[in-house]
């Protein structure tokens, strides 16, 4: 059967319009297809880009720093050049970074790293405050000369404490072993970081699998060295201190006396008085040097691996009428301070004495106990030795444990471009009889550490230093090792050893002997001032060749063009 022409037409106009509405709906999916398969594609890369950025831009800040560890001195060069810039360029990204000085934390200043990492439209911003990394105890080698050109390992051992993180740079020793030395079981209460790698580099033995659980707090390898062992470095920090410290306390002491290997020194004495913080400065000592004993090494100058033995301190005279010839004066500490300032950014104010020469720390009658009292901050800098002839305590509230609190505001930093020792005070009754009488008859000897309270005569010059040795300062030895003279024939207050606590820093080029297992000297009772981390030491001492981002100081932000 045939339909009616007006029926087939209707059907024809609704297979039109369903195949017209058909097309719509697939023109609209297929629209809706591309936009999202563009939005997918342009969020793709929008994320790759943003991405790329940030990579280059951390990039930047990795490269920045790495410059920033190898510079000798940081503020030195941002003090001559201003800030310093770079740029990397990669493949489908570039990024341009700045290092610059932005504040001091006190006396430690605190740097501003900004990197800028661009990909497309994306600009990736890392900007970022980084200060030179603290350490406890920094040292070149856990070694101590034992000859003109060989070192011999020292141990840490039972019955020592070493409260303080300690950093040792990596030696170039063939074949590679520890490149740190334990006997027993010392405590160590923080952790060690070493310029080696756990593994030895022949071979891949683990070179730790034996001691690593004595490192009670970690063990962490593979960290920039100390620049300890930069003699140009450790020169530019005393350079720079030189020409800030006020001329009346920039000494270059002569040795007016005729002593048998006579060597120039001032002679420093802290006390306080009347709640003022002091210090009474003899200018133009002199040193009666005493051979050396075993042990008793320092750098030979112009070198980093060739030692030689030293005069250690025996006694000293002090200048005929050093009172009335002005070469003997009482100072307070405050009078020393001076501010750092660079490129209009300065720090706090702090003490600065600078020595051309050898320094004396410590006396006879200063102040009663037989201590150096120190009232204030200040920094001491030798181009010589530094020889500690007392025990040196900051004044203002300690912990319990005997620690500096952290509301203390006193502070002491010595830096020697020779040594820093404990002297033996003993050395002088083994004189010759010439000799001592002569001492004994001299209006100029300057006696130091305790009388004999043993009955041994003469007392004037038969003397010992405190059972425990205490003292309380960031040290940096850029010529040698911190330690005691004479170990091995020491004069010490009881027997077998007396104690050596330190409360504060320890950076050296090369382990100082501080005594024998056992027998004599002293043994070890070392603790991190963690003040030191805040600033509070005048003269930017610091020689870690690691910059870290300071608390709170990372910040980065996106920017499109």
């Amino acid at each position: 059967m045939r339909l009616p022409l007006a029926i087939l037409r209707d059907k024809r106009g609704s297979a039109l319009v369903i195949v017209t509405l058909s097309m719509v709906i697939l023109s609209i999916l297929g629209l809706g297809l591309l936009t999202i398969s563009y939005g997918v594609r342009y969020n793709s890369t929008k994320i790759q880009n943003e991405a790329i950025a940030m990579l280059a831009a951390e990039a930047g800040y990795e490269t920045a720093v790495f410059w920033m560890e190898q510079q000798n001195d940081m503020v030195s060069y941002i003090q001559a050049s201003g800030a310093y810039t770079g740029s990397l360029t990669f493949p489908n990204s570039t990024c341009d970074y700045t290092v610059s000085l932005y504040s001091f934390s006190g006396s430690r200043p605190v740097y501003r790293v900004t990197s800028n990492g661009h990909c497309g439209k994306f600009s990736r911003t890392d900007d970022v405050l980084v200060i030179q990394a603290v350490s406890g105890w920094d040292m070149g080698m856990c070694q101590v000369p034992n000859g003109t050109s060989s070192t011999g390992p020292v141990y840490f051992t039972d019955g020592e404490v070493i409260d303080m993180p300690i950093h040792i740079n990596k030696a170039d020793d063939s074949p590679d072993n520890m490149d740190i030395f334990v006997s027993g079981d010392p405590q160590f209460l923080e952790t060690v970081s070493m310029g080696e790698d756990r593994y030895r580099s022949s071979g891949g033995v683990d070179k730790y699998a034996g001691q690593i659980g004595v490192f009670d707090a970690g063990i962490d390898f593979d960290q920039p060295d100390s620049k300890i062992t930069d003699t140009a470095a450790v020169q530019s920090k005393v350079d720079r201190f030189k020409n800030s410290t006020k001329g009346s306390y920039t000494f270059t002491p002569g040795h007016p006396a005729s002593l048998t290997t006579p060597e120039g020194a001032v002679q420093l004495e802290f006390f306080v008085q009347g709640g003022v913080g002091k210090v009474r400065i003899t200018n133009n000592c002199t040193v009666r040097g005493y051979p050396a004993g075993s042990r008793d090494y320092e750098l030979k100058p112009g070198t980093t691996d060739q030692y030689r033995q030293y005069n250690i301190y025996a006694y000293h005279y002090s200048p005929t009428n050093a009172d009335a010839t002005g070469q003997r004066t009482t100072q307070t500490i405050a009078s020393t301070y001076v501010t750092q300032t660079i490129g209009g950014v300065t720090s706090d104010p702090g003490g600065q004495i600078f020595v051309n020469g050898d320094v004396i720390i410590g006396g006879n009658d200063t102040v009663g106990g037989n201590a150096q009292v120190v009232n204030g901050k200040i920094t001491v800098v030798a181009t010589g030795n530094i020889w500690v002839a007392d025990s040196i305590v900051l004044d203002g509230d300690h912990d319990a444990d005997g620690m500096p609190s952290k509301s203390n505001t006193n502070a002491l930093g010595l830096i020697s471009q020779g040594v820093i020792k404990v002297v033996d005070p003993g050395i002088p009754s083994s004189l010759g009889n010439s000799e001592r009488n002569q001492l004994k008859n001299s209006p100029d000897y300057a006696p130091i550490g305790i009388p004999d309270p043993f009955g041994h005569s003469p007392a004037n010059y038969s003397r010992y230093l405190p059972e425990q040795m205490v003292v309380e300062a960031a040290m940096t030895v850029g010529g040698g090792g911190w330690g005691a003279e004479n170990v091995g024939s020491r004069r010490e207050y009881s027997s077998p050893q007396d104690d050596l606590i330190v409360r504060g820093t320890i950076t050296e080029v090369i382990r100082g002997v501080v005594g024998t297992v056992g027998t004599d000297g002293f043994l070890k009772h070392y603790y991190f001032d963690r003040r030191f981390l805040e600033g509070i030491l005048p003269g930017d001492i610091w020689l870690q060749g690691k910059y870290i981002p300071a608390p709170a100081g990372w910040n980065d932000y996106e920017t499109i063009h």
